[in-house]
């Protein structure tokens, strides 16, 4: 299947061929001026949304990412792929990619593409794949190594909003960014309260996001420079929403939803599509775009094909992030999204040594025990939830009020089924208790390297360990 644009009716030759380039920064929402964000200015993103097609309502499969990073590079949901666990397959039980599921670089190099994979300083790029692969899967760091007249398919791994999580890093870019973002400047969701720390926090994330699109510049640059640009599909997503109490590892709009822009030949400029589409979507529509055949198994849709069919709905999963065990699947419609949680007995904020060591989430515990958070603020410091949650995106986009405890629930429990029909139709794995062996051996590495460098942190690691599993043995 050929993407229309290409104009083409059958495969292109090599030379031929458009080069493809991912840029993928981490920890971020969609807080970019073509997204509607007014306190900063991301003139080089806002470029390319304004020489490209911006897509409003993108959506990752999962809000982590070695998930999210499994799903992009197959082009399947991690749940089907059985990649849905943090960072799992990393013990002495390995996980093998299904039988007939390909990378997408490999596909790319089967066509006689250079692949690449590194960062914006020629450093070796982040993979973070959940399951065992070919360490020679890339030709390089960077497109510089391929073959005179080759096409390449790279990608640029950027820290985003990570950034910000760096010792005096404000300080040390400011004379780049011009200025640091006012703290009292920011506009917070109402589930945060205006206090300091978090107020701080969000200024810094917003600096990451200046600081990415100065470096989206610096690609696009580059690629003018070698007069490259005109030929280039250039993709610009994140691999999950902001690292925030509500966010990261939830599938609340804050840890699910980002950006996705596409630039390159052929394509509309100026275009803004409020389809509904998942990240998966452009691993298909990449090697679609290069006129290499898309399989009939892979769960990504090509979004410029001429039978490109827009989805009625989207689904996102989080199963296990590092040490603690959940299990959410939410089915979002352009309206609704419904949340299946299944582990109701457990808080929202369970033990995580990840989340826990930070000043945000630190501040808000601190204000929750002090009783200063209103009810909106307190919502994620529940003790149980519910099994279900139901939100009306339209009148409620923070999603604060859960219409699944009401009695009209019942009129949406056709979404509810759905996404049952969803999981078993693509064989969510998620489903099943997950042996330790996909992470003891890697989580006890892990704990030794912590313990060298901060013993106290790794006693935290360790006790939420043992309750997790306390709580498998007691629900199993």
């Amino acid at each position: 299947m050929l993407g229309c644009v290409l104009g083409a009716s059958g495969p292109l030759r090599a030379d031929d061929r458009p080069n493809v380039l991912w840029i993928i920064a981490e920890d971020m929402s969609p807080h970019f001026g073509c997204y509607g964000e007014s306190t900063i200015e991301t003139p080089n993103v806002d470029r390319l949304a304004a020489e490209g097609v911006r897509f409003a309502n993108a959506f990752v499969t999962a809000p982590v990412c070695s998930a999210s990073r499994s799903a992009l590079i197959t082009g399947m949901y991690q749940t089907t792929i059985g990649a849905h666990h943090h960072r799992s397959g990393r013990g002495s039980e390995r996980i093998e990619l299904p039988k007939g599921v390909e990378l997408i670089p490999e596909r790319f190099r089967q066509a006689g593409y250079f692949t690449s994979n590194g960062t914006i300083d020629g450093r070796t790029g982040k993979t973070d794949y959940n399951f065992d692969f070919d360490p020679n899967l890339y030709d390089g760091a960077d497109w510089s190594g391929r073959k005179d007249g080759q096409p390449f398919f790279a990608q640029i791994q950027l820290s985003g909003g990570k950034l910000r999580e760096g010792a005096n890093w404000a300080e040390r870019v400011e004379p780049e960014l011009g200025s640091l973002t006012e703290p009292e400047s920011v506009s917070l969701p109402p589930y945060y309260p205006r206090d300091p720390v978090l107020l701080e926090d969000w200024a810094r994330y917003l600096d990451a996001v200046r600081y990415t699109d100065l470096q989206v510049g610096q690609i696009v640059d580059r690629l003018e420079e070698e007069g490259l640009l005109a030929s280039t599909y250039v993709f610009f997503i994140t691999d999950h929403g902001i690292s925030h109490a509500r966010g990261k590892q939830f599938l609340y709009e804050e840890g699910i939803k980002i950006p996705f822009i596409v630039r390159g030949p052929g394509l509309p400029q100026g275009t803004v599509r409020d389809d509904l589409i998942v990240h998966i979507d452009m691993s298909v529509t990449s090697i679609d775009l290069a006129g290499i055949e898309v399989p009939s198994g892979m769960q990504g849709r090509s979004l410029f094909a001429e039978d490109h069919e827009p989805r009625r709905l989207i689904i996102s999963a989080r199963d296990r992030c590092d040490e603690t065990v959940d299990g959410i699947r939410c089915l979002r419609t352009d309206r609704y999204k419904w949340i299946l949680n299944r582990y109701p007995e457990r808080p929202y904020l369970q033990p995580n040594a990840y989340k826990d060591n930070k000043a945000i989430l630190q501040t808000l515990r601190r204000l929750h025990q002090e009783g200063a958070l209103n009810e909106a603020q307190s919502l994620h410091f529940a003790t149980k939830r519910p099994q279900y949650e139901l939100y009306d995106l339209c009148s409620d986009p923070w999603e604060l009020s859960n219409l699944a405890i009401t009695p009209e629930h019942r009129d949406h429990l056709d979404l509810r089924n759905e996404l049952h029909e969803w999981m078993m139709m693509t064989g969510d794995l998620g489903v099943e208790p997950e042996p330790s062996a996909m992470y003891d051996s890697d989580m006890a590495q892990y704990l030794e390297n912590v313990r060298r460098n901060n013993p106290q942190r790794a006693a935290e690691i360790e006790s939420n360990i043992s309750l997790m599993k306390r709580w498998e043995r007691e629900r199993n």
